[in-house]
């Protein structure tokens, strides 16, 4: 039986106490299903808010399965969101990039940021942003929730075997992307050993805690810029490195990841760092004025 399937096979008898406890306990999944389609934190909570309101508005005793119920649910819903972004041009790609959710490195994290945190890394999150939408809710209902394809097919008004073609084809897209493979204190020690290098100026350090074909992609006020290889980032580490700036630990999505903050503690950057075999294989960050305002920090905004 899968998790979705937690709460029984029937809502008899249930009345609006009750109803309200059962979809709490899948609010944290479905936050979870919502971000990976949508990439957004916001988006994804007003996806779920909004199928809570359908649910007002449903029989509850004649849902078989409520988190099967919910789960088609938000699927349709986040469909609808991600055609309407695609029908609306006008939003640039930079607009649409997956939020940076900034947490500490610790086990006191609520449940459903624990949850909205768990292997979705930002590199993954911008590689299933150029997913199309049905692509994207195939790959992400059963890849990783193990959502069955008759049921998907069923979403996305498609037999079993669309929504399987659509699925493998999003995998092929998704399988370069990379993924951490290391544990998370051996993921520390590189990401520590990478911020000692750049303080310390060190280039040869930083090329070994790099990967050679690591690629760093920076979001800033000017737009996108991608370096390549190991050599281009160490340089471009090691010259951050020398500025007055405050580099601190904290995890990104998830993963290893780095917030820095000028002198005065304006942050001014958040990088996230994907480690695979002992070395730092992909980093995304942010160091534009006007994203890095929307995302939360621990202990507040400004920290």
């Amino acid at each position: 039986m899968t998790e979705r399937a937690e709460e029984g096979n029937t809502m008899a008898g249930t009345g609006p106490e009750t109803l309200a406890a059962a979809f709490e306990r899948q609010r944290g999944r479905l936050v979870a299903v919502a971000y990976r389609m949508l990439g957004s934190r916001a988006d994804a909570e007003d996806a779920v808010q909004e199928a809570w309101l359908r649910l007002g508005r449903q029989d509850a005793e004649a849902i078989d399965n409520l988190a099967g119920w919910l789960t088609t649910v938000v699927g349709r819903i986040c469909i609808d969101l991600l055609r309407a972004r695609t029908a609306h041009p006008e939003l640039s790609y930079e607009q649409r990039l997956p939020e940076f959710v900034v947490t500490e490195d610790d086990d006191e994290q609520p449940a459903d940021e624990a949850v909205l945190a768990e292997s979705v890394g930002l590199a993954l999150l911008v590689v299933l942003d150029t997913l199309g939408p049905a692509e994207r809710l195939a790959f992400v209902l059963h890849d990783m929730f193990a959502m069955p394809f008759d049921e998907i097919g069923r979403i996305l008004d498609r037999s079993a075997d669309a929504a399987k073609m659509l699925a493998s084809r999003a995998r092929r897209k998704v399988q370069g992307t990379p993924r951490p493979t290391d544990d998370r204190r051996r993921q520390w020690q590189v990401v520590d050993a990478f911020l000692a290098a750049s303080r310390d100026g060190d280039f040869d350090g930083l090329l070994r805690v790099l990967d050679p074909d690591v690629r760093w992609t920076v979001h800033s006020s000017r737009g996108v810029a991608v370096r390549h290889g190991a050599a281009e980032v160490a340089e471009r580490a090691r010259l951050g490195g020398r500025t007055s700036v405050d580099a601190s630990r904290a995890l990104v999505n998830g993963e290893p990841g780095i917030v820095v903050r000028a002198p005065n503690g304006r942050l001014v950057g958040v990088m996230a760092c994907t480690v695979a075999g002992g070395r730092i294989v992909e980093i995304v960050s942010v160091s534009d004025p006007a994203r890095l305002a929307t995302i939360d920090l621990p202990g507040g905004r400004d920290g």
